[in-house]
């Protein structure tokens, strides 16, 4: 075929339409023209309302996972916020549970000190206060330790008091404390006086194991001894000053086949758990050693005069 006859137009499937530039042109000024129109008709207000409505759903779908992940993150914030606040406030409560309960120990340490100071007050006998440390190691005897010893002028044998009356009697003293045998104590034996009738007799320890209780024994069958008497110190043993409270009557128990009544009491001390006590002098230790009476004088004889 000759050169002549060949089309040099390019067939219709590699046609191009406008130039890309044209096209630019055109397109701008499109752009152009439909911003002023918009800003000056509102001309695309409806449609973007309309576009706005249509794609609010998707949207909506769209930021669910994000407002799931904040809510989540608020949740779990607040949630930790909260365990902190109420574990702050917990221990709040305790420390004003913990001072609530100083409170009201130290209220009743002070109701007894003030009672054993007004019993200091209506006993002459020399005395110092001592504190209870802790309860003997020995499980079959009634002993406390007191924080006071021979530096402190105690000696064996003194009287030991609380606010209620008499709690024991000190039986071992070292150098910086001292042991007090209670009155309970099954080898601890005190002569008291019935304060209604006046009768004397002797209060041993219950011999029960860690019973706090008090025995009257020796005492006649046929006695005027009533639930509720009072037994007080009767100062006959040179130990304890006459007077002092030690304890109630609460059973008797007369017997016909026996001499003696079954005669049972209560002490009046806080035997336990006691933690401020009066320490008093023996009364023997105050007594002053009595004078020696002078030797009568002997007759003069008369002399013989020579």
């Amino acid at each position: 075929m000759p050169l002549g006859t060949l089309d040099g137009t390019p067939p219709p499937f590699f046609r191009q339409g406008p130039s890309a530039l044209s096209k630019l042109i055109f397109f701008s000024l499109l752009a152009l023209f439909l911003m002023v129109a918009d800003a000056r008709l509102q001309l695309a207000r409806p449609l973007r309302a309309a576009v706005a409505t249509a794609l609010y759903p998707v949207q909506w779908l769209a930021l669910q996972p994000v407002l799931w992940a904040r809510g989540g993150g608020k949740y779990f914030e607040s949630l930790k916020r909260s365990q902190t606040g109420e574990e702050a406030a917990l221990f709040k409560l305790g420390l004003q549970s913990q001072r609530a309960s100083q409170v009201e120990q130290l209220l009743l340490e002070n109701t007894r000190l003030r009672a054993l100071l007004a019993l200091r007050e209506r006993v002459s006998t020399p005395a110092q206060a001592a504190q209870v440390l802790y309860d003997a190691a020995d499980p079959y005897t009634r002993k406390v330790v007191i924080d006071r010893g021979l530096l402190d002028g105690i000696v064996a044998g003194s009287p030991v008091l609380d606010e209620a009356g008499v709690l024991g009697q000190v039986t071992r003293v070292y150098p910086m404390v001292s042991e007090v045998t209670l009155i309970t104590d099954r080898d601890q034996a005190i002569p008291v006086l019935n304060a209604r009738t006046g009768a004397r007799g002797v209060a041993f320890g219950d011999p029960a194991l860690r019973a706090s209780a008090l025995e009257l024994r020796f005492m006649a069958a046929n006695i005027d001894v009533q639930v509720g008497d009072l037994l007080t110190t009767s100062g006959v043993d040179g130990v304890y000053p006459p007077g002092l409270p030690v304890a109630k009557v609460t059973k008797v128990d007369r017997r016909v086949d026996s001499a003696f009544a079954r005669i049972s009491c209560e002490p009046l001390a806080l035997v336990s758990g006691v933690v401020h006590v009066m320490v008093l002098k023996p009364v023997a230790s105050q007594m002053a050693a009595q004078p020696l009476l002078p030797a009568a004088a002997e007759p003069r004889g008369r002399g013989i005069k020579k």
